[in-house]
């Protein structure tokens, strides 16, 4: 059960203030809005003298991850956080660091990516970087966010795991406003945390390892399974996670995404992130009026929880994935995964795809209550829809 207090928090501060429970080795990043005031006030915590860790500052986003996978292969808790286009300038490292096996725990506070230069939240950064090897997390709310924070440094330094983990946080929308949040106390994220125990430091000189070696075709791919298969372990460690949470902290979690008066549904909404928050209050309304209507939130986009997701959304008509992010050519990466998951059923609901909320666009619950009409049509066309755009 939770010994912790409930404070009004940005999510910058719960952030940063899970980042201090961590107390991490090195944080090495470059500011970046709507990122930056996660590290300006995890700075201010070292500063002060509440943990001791290294911040290093460097010159961009790319040396910042750079100077994590040598923290981290040197045997280091190692953590980030980052934006829009600093994760775009990271990724060609961010790909290095999974292969190379560094638990760096990073916060990716979602913006748009330019151009033209936007400062406000869609998911297209987060999403550019789906295949490069790392787990990703979508949190609704501050709370969430902290709490997958702390979960994200056991998963990732599971020794069966041993991956980067991305939490997202939806920019403005969460990271500068202000919500309750409950804070467990440092002594309960330490003892839930643990010590670090690298599996191969670099700095064990007794045991000398070799690390980033060139690969030729010989083990390329075969390296390439072993991140495999430390996907294929993510859910599972997950799952153990959130029960050993779950009792610490007293709030529920217990799945790989949440079900929101999904059982029974007729119709149902699958998004990422905040917009959740504003899905459930349409879904209770239209509850209210007689009608099966659900909510499927994902809370780990990868790996991606394909079979889970099938069985939780096979029964109904018809479903509306919302995504936050375009893939030019093609459909949203999310409408895309919960097709994918359901081509197998022999039997399925209508699948219908939406964008919606590009560059901050704002989407309300008369928006997310005409998805619902939409879903009632028979005669519905599954072309792309965008929600809210001037067309």
């Amino acid at each position: 059960m939770s010994n912790g207090n409930r404070q009004v928090l940005t999510g910058h501060q719960v952030v940063a203030n899970a980042m201090r429970q961590v107390k991490p080795d090195v944080v090495a990043a470059y500011p970046i809005t709507p990122q930056s005031e996660i590290v300006q006030y995890f700075s201010q915590f070292v500063a002060d003298g509440e943990v001791d860790s290294e911040v290093i500052t460097v010159e961009s986003e790319h040396s910042a991850m750079s100077a994590c996978v040598g923290s981290s292969t040197a045997g280091a808790r190692t953590m980030t956080a980052t934006a829009s286009q600093g994760l775009a300038l990271m990724m060609e490292i961010v790909y290095i660091a999974a292969s190379m096996r560094t638990p760096i725990v990073m916060t990716v506070a979602n913006r748009a990516l330019s151009g033209p230069i936007n400062i406000h939240c869609d998911h297209s950064d987060s999403m550019a970087a789906r295949d490069s090897g790392a787990i990703q997390i979508y949190g609704e709310d501050a709370q969430e966010a902290y709490d997958f924070t702390l979960m994200a440094q056991n998963l990732a330094e599971n020794h069966d795991v041993l991956l980067p983990v991305m939490v997202t946080l939806d920019g403005f929308t969460l990271t500068h406003t202000a919500q309750v949040a409950e804070l467990l106390s440092d002594e309960t994220v330490t003892d839930f945390v643990g010590e670090y125990e690298p599996l191969y430091p670099l700095l064990d000189v007794d045991n000398p390892t070799t690390q980033g070696p060139f690969d030729m075709p010989d083990y390329y791919f075969e390296h390439k399974l072993q991140q495999v298969d430390a996907m294929k372990n993510v859910p599972e460690r997950f799952l153990d996670i959130q029960e050993e949470f779950s009792k610490i902290s007293g709030r529920e979690y217990d799945g790989l995404f949440e079900s929101y008066r999904l059982e029974d549904a007729d119709y149902a909404v699958v998004l990422l992130g905040s917009t959740a928050g504003t899905a459930k209050v349409v879904v209770d309304d239209l509850r209210e009026e007689g009608k099966k209507v659900g909510l499927l939130k994902p809370w780990m986009f990868r790996p991606f929880p394909r079979e889970e997701i099938s069985a939780a959304l096979k029964d109904t008509e018809a479903v509306a994935i919302l995504d936050r992010s375009l893939s030019f050519g093609s459909r949203g990466p999310l409408y895309l995964e919960i097709s994918s998951a359901l081509s197998d059923e022999s039997e399925k609901p209508r699948l219908f795809n939406y964008t919606y909320g590009l560059g901050g666009r704002d989407i309300t619950t008369q928006n997310i209550l005409e998805v619902f009409e939409d879903l009632e049509k028979p005669s519905l066309d599954d072309k792309m829809r965008y929600i809210g755009a001037r067309q």
